[in-house]
């Protein structure tokens, strides 16, 4: 069970099962089949205290190819998952800083990749510090598992190829879920970030500026889904439409996949992870500045 009856009723998710409460984690620690994972923005902030029994996975170091940039090969995943101690039965509730920017990617990865049972911890590591929650600095011992994952799911992932392709589709709707400076091309990245990532700022012609931000609550938990859907509707990103998110890595626009895909059921979402530091380097890539 991920979240009550009476909290279903009230939020209206399309697929509540995809979200477990920082309370149901506490209660469900150390139980088998069960894996709790942490990918933060920062990635000191693991060591500096976890969940515990929760398995650090760096995002930069752990989730990336190298030296071709992309998503971890099939392969690939399947030694890091394994030597974690994660197989492909188990249940995997991923939390993260930020209020689950890094976390809502790892969860599209494992989806990409076939996973089953992934699932955010609604809220994050904030909610469950301001919870006043126990943290932890010693690592788990793991016992290295066999971790097969599945053909890849191309129908939530955009490539650059096929955002051309879609530029003037009217049943795309693009959704870029950066701050509004950088919708603008006042800035490359977010505020306080190194400005660097893209040869230009700006955004893809016809993206509705929807920032990730605005879905979640001030305690980092999800917005009901009436109020979901009257934010994505009101630009014209409904349930009708073929969905591409992006921002300037890939990470930001997963969260927002998240909450299209599941949290309000939009049947057709993808993530495009090539996001603005592709889009804007690209020869002739067509780009609005506002």
């Amino acid at each position: 069970m991920a979240i009550s009856t009476k909290e279903a009723s009230q939020t209206a998710y399309a697929h509540p099962e995809v979200l477990v409460e920082t309370g149901w984690v506490a209660d469900n620690l150390g139980k088998p089949g069960i894996k709790i994972v942490e990918v933060d923005v920062d990635t000191t902030a693991y060591d500096q205290g976890h969940v515990k029994g929760a398995i650090g996975l760096d995002w930069r170091k752990d989730l990336q190819a190298r030296p071709v940039r992309d998503l971890l090969s099939r392969e690939a995943l399947e030694q890091l998952l394994s030597s974690k101690g994660i197989s492909a039965e188990d249940q995997v509730i991923v939390y993260g800083d930020n209020n689950n920017w890094f976390a809502a990617w790892f969860v599209w990865n494992l989806k990409y990749y076939g996973h089953k049972d992934a699932r955010l911890m609604n809220g994050g590591r904030k909610k469950w510090q301001d919870e006043g929650r126990e943290l932890v600095t010693d690592a788990p011992q793991v016992q290295p598992a066999s971790y097969k994952a599945g053909s890849p799911d191309r129908s939530i992932r955009a490539l650059r190829d096929d955002v051309f392709k879609d530029l003037n589709n009217a049943s795309v709707r693009l959704v870029d879920v950066r701050s509004p400076k950088e919708f603008s091309g006042e800035l490359l990245a977010p505020e306080g970030l190194p400005q660097e990532g893209a040869q230009r700022g700006g955004h893809i012609p016809g993206a509705a500026n929807i920032p990730w931000g605005q879905a979640v609550r001030e305690d980092g938990t999800f917005k009901p889904a009436q109020e979901l859907r009257e934010l994505y509707g009101s630009k014209g990103v409904t349930s009708d439409k073929q969905v591409i998110a992006y921002c300037r890595i890939g990470e930001r626009s997963s969260h927002t996949w998240f909450v299209l895909y599941y949290l309000l059921g939009y049947p057709n979402v993808r993530n495009y992870d090539g996001s603005w530091t592709e889009w804007g380097s690209l020869i002739g890539a067509p780009i609005e500045r506002s």
